[in-house]
């Protein structure tokens, strides 16, 4: 056996024997730059934990530390949490839930650290500064002028979903009061759980009674009341108080004498108490020739102070909510203005 390893190593020089391995002197082009001590020898055997990853990479027990959100009962780790980044590191792209009601394909808005004094699922609306809001179109109003229950998508700034409203009305509501039948209108969040409710009362629409306005109220969670937006009588401009859950007043609504325009937006100033100062608004936005003319979905736009209680906010949906029903929906191809500016 020794004459045959003498007899390999001379046949191909450079070649050692299994005795030899690892080479004692490697050559100069893998010995590395001055001052360096060697490399590492042959390292354990893994053991299946790879310290600053969250997780193993063999077996997969079920949770990923670090991964927010995460479901057990894996054997092997999602394609798209592999490797996801060491403990403690919070992965941004979150799970993304798609409402049965909705479009699919739209991502949610990630819930933010909620404030505090803040009802559960109002955490959404604490650090942004706008809303849009996107009425779905019924196919059925489209084709037979039959009346369903409204839907609107609630979006931020983004386009990342926040919630998704749906009216709870009866089919003789609907069709025998129109635009001006009373509604409860439940806002849902991404994991369809009911955080908002709107109840319209039915209230009266004639010019000539200033006693029994049109009102709404705002509920979070469902049953708690904490605001209400309510219509003031004037001859001649659309006028609502935003009230917080005590009925006191917090803010003015006041929109143009005119509630109609082609090829533009139709703005509701939200004002201070006194009326002095402007601190957003509600946009009743234009859609175009076709979808003005042969729906009833309508596009909102409403802008508030970032800092304002996150309740108003809420409430402020609300009132976007009545001055649709009010000026803007239609019901059987005709569309209907109700209040006193008929």
């Amino acid at each position: 056996m020794d004459k045959q390893n003498a007899q390999m190593n001379a046949s191909h020089p450079g070649t050692n024997s299994p005795a030899e391995y690892p080479p004692q002197n490697p050559p100069a082009a893998f010995q590395g730059p001055p001052g360096h001590t060697g490399y590492p020898g042959p390292q354990a055997a893994f053991s299946g934990t790879q310290t600053g990853y969250p997780g193993h990479l063999g077996a997969y027990p079920g949770t990923q530390v670090g991964y927010l959100g995460t479901q057990t009962g894996y054997s092997v780790p999602p394609p798209s949490y592999a490797g996801a980044g060491p403990v403690g590191f919070l992965v941004q792209h979150q799970p993304m839930y798609h409402h049965p009601g909705g479009p699919a394909g739209v991502p949610w808005m990630p819930a933010p650290p909620p404030p505090s004094d803040c009802p559960p699922g109002l955490e959404y609306l604490s650090q942004i500064d706008q809303i849009l809001i996107h009425q779905q179109v019924e196919l059925l109003e489209v084709l037979i002028g039959f009346e369903t229950n409204n839907r609107y998508e609630i979006k931020n700034s983004l386009g990342q979903r926040i919630y998704f409203a749906a009216e709870d009305t009866d089919c003789c509501t609907r069709n025998c009061c129109g635009a001006s039948r009373p509604f409860t209108m439940r806002i849902l969040d991404n994991m369809g759980r009911e955080v908002m409710t709107l109840e319209r009362p039915l209230r009266c629409t004639s010019c000539c009674c200033p006693c029994c306005l049109q009102e709404i109220e705002i509920h979070a969670p469902p049953g708690v009341p904490i605001g209400y937006v309510t219509q003031n009588w004037h001859p001649c401009l659309p006028k609502f108080t935003v009230q917080n859950e005590r009925r006191e007043d917090v803010l003015k609504i006041v929109g143009p004498c005119l509630v109609c325009s082609c090829c533009a937006d139709i703005d509701f100033e939200i004002k201070s108490i006194d009326e002095e100062n402007v601190v957003g608004k509600i946009s009743k936005q234009w859609t175009g020739f076709v979808r003005e003319a042969f729906t009833d979905a309508d596009n909102f736009g409403i802008q508030f102070p970032i800092d304002l209680d996150v309740k108003m906010k809420a409430v402020m949906l609300g009132a976007c909510f009545l001055i649709d029903f009010m000026f803007f929906e239609t019901s059987g191809g005709k569309e209907q203005r109700t209040g006193v500016w008929q």
